[in-house]
């Protein structure tokens, strides 16, 4: 079935072209390069796999409940409104949220994917090259996966939000070739990472718990790249071009934390903007998540050099500011044990399972 015929309302265009200001750099130097980024780049060709195989497309998945999260996730629970839904109309609810958030998974996964490829274009160094190649087929595994499961698994997807579009298209006309990486690897998927992590420590789905903790686990690598190359960089500039900077950080982290929230599942049920937008501000747990939305791009953002008074303040004003001194790195460790633990547990009871069935085998060879 054409994706068209799953949005819950046409997207418009079926293709969006955001307009090229920057210029494709080559390198002629061909060293070794630097020897951190060049060991990301082996550990991203070493971890790559197929989304095909390594996740379990055979799991069943209730339409009505994809995602498994609890039910206070939703802005709509403790509401009159909620108070007014059946059974099944709580669980298209539910369908309808867990579209929304995996459709902008989606797109924000296909918009990693150009960016990794225009860093492969824009960089200036050949090993950041390198390793931006191999994110490029990350993030097309990623938007692989996520389409796959909504086409297959619950027949439904969202257009993409408005203001995540404005932020990757912001990000992608920027003729600073920074900008890539700051827009999408800092800010886009510093906010999906924390949007990941709750779906994947609350779900009790196998299928999406998957999905989540592989994702990371690439993401975790991701992150590290960012991370190295823009403290790199930024060391050069000046507080004139931090300054710059800084603000498209401050527009981006508020764009993203009051605008993306799901207003749009709401109108589809018939409430009005005005009071879907009041029930997500009144929702307790979108206001823990909100703060949650930057547990990965706060330390960020202060470790590779962007740690200006407005930006400080910023922070301060979105309640955040405290997270700076979170530890990423360990946050990062954590998404990789994750998933390697849920690769130890799967494997190893299929290996239980196939001794089992050999067993059986034998037994009933031995009494035939």
């Amino acid at each position: 079935m054409s994706t068209q015929e799953l949005y819950t309302k046409s997207p418009g265009e079926p293709n969006w072209q955001v307009p090229s200001a920057g210029s494709a750099r080559f390198s002629w130097e061909y060293d070794e390069g630097r020897e951190r980024l060049l060991a990301l780049y082996q550990k991203g060709k070493d971890k790559q796999w197929d989304g095909a195989r390594r996740i379990d497309w055979e799991l069943e998945v209730d339409p009505l409940d994809p995602l498994g999260t609890p039910d206070e996730s939703l802005s709509l629970y403790g509401t009159p409104h909620w108070a007014k839904l059946t059974e099944k109309d709580k669980g298209e609810l539910r369908k309808h949220y867990a579209c929304w958030q995996f459709s902008q998974f989606l797109h924000g996964e296909q918009g990693a994917m150009v960016c990794a490829a225009r860093i492969v274009e824009s960089a200036p160094d050949l090993d950041a090259k390198f390793y931006s190649a191999t994110q490029t087929m990350d993030e097309a595994r990623h938007a692989e996966i996520y389409g796959r499961f909504l086409h297959e698994k619950v027949g439904m997807l969202y257009p993409i939000n408005d203001n995540l579009q404005a932020l990757l298209g912001d990000t992608l006309r920027d003729s600073r070739w920074d900008m890539p990486y700051l827009g999408m690897q800092v800010l886009i998927e510093g906010l999906a990472l924390a949007a990941f992590g709750m779906i994947r420590d609350t779900t009790d789905k196998p299928l999406p718990q998957q999905i989540l903790a592989y994702v990371m686990q690439d993401e975790a690598r991701h992150v590290a790249f960012g991370r190295m190359a823009l403290r790199d960089y930024y060391k050069q500039l000046t507080d004139a071009e931090l300054r710059e900077r800084e603000e498209f950080v401050i527009e981006g982290c508020y764009l993203m934390r009051d605008r993306l929230r799901g207003v749009e599942v709401l109108e589809n049920f018939g409430i009005p903007k005005a009071q879907a937008e009041e029930y997500s501000e009144q929702s307790e747990f979108l206001a823990l998540f909100r703060q949650l939305l930057f547990s990965r791009i706060v330390p960020c953002v202060k470790d590779i050099g962007l740690w200006g008074k407005r930006l400080q303040q910023a922070y301060v004003d979105m309640g955040v500011f405290e997270l700076g001194d979170a530890n990423l790195d360990q946050l990062m460790a954590q998404d990789e044990e994750i998933a390697e633990k849920l690769d130890a547990e799967r494997f190893a009871a299929e290996e239980k399972e196939r001794v089992a069935e050999v067993e059986d085998a034998i037994a009933a060879g031995e009494s035939a």
